[in-house]
């Protein structure tokens, strides 16, 4: 069965036959965590880097930022039964869309405020298809914890 993860939004699963998806990553993150041991996954769409630009609309919706979307998925996760030490963390988007000339840099932005966050909190990546100037779809199978990314005008291919 197939979830659909919106734009600025999160989904967490333990049902083997649930399959995450987001679609058009532009300079969007999505930030896929799973736990082979606890077989707990789940899937943040995030739109921008920092709560502070709109704090009413971080706490209405904590997924549309990095600071908040981050570790509300993470905590999510854990109250499923997934623990930090387990996690395969992939990462995908942050490309640079309708900003040729890269005055805004959202994508540059989105990537550099994960990383910070996940410095701070010690956490490693273990695949991850950013940046450039593609969209990307990625879904995640809960059965297996396998995630898949097609990048626009070409296939879909495996994230190790």
């Amino acid at each position: 069965m197939r979830k659909v993860i919106g734009v600025a939004d999160l989904g967490v699963s333990n049902q083997p036959d649930e399959i995450l998806i987001t679609y058009s990553l532009g300079s969007c993150i999505a930030v896929m965590l799973y736990d082979p041991i606890a077989n707990v996954g789940g899937l943040l769409h995030y739109m921008l880097p920092e709560s502070s630009m709109d704090p009413e609309k971080a706490r209405s919706k904590p997924a549309m930022f990095a600071d908040t979307g981050i570790p509300a998925l993470f905590k999510q996760c854990y109250r499923l039964g997934a623990t930090k030490r387990n996690l395969v963390v992939r990462i995908a988007g942050g490309s640079q869309i309708l900003d040729e000339n890269g005055v805004f840099n959202i994508g540059k932005r989105n990537y550099l405020a994960l990383r910070n966050i996940f410095w701070r909190n010690n956490v490693l990546v273990t695949a991850e298809h950013v940046g450039g100037t593609v969209n990307r779809t990625v879904r995640i199978e809960m059965s297996s914890g396998r995630v898949f990314l097609k990048v626009s005008g070409s296939g879909e291919t495996e994230m190790p």
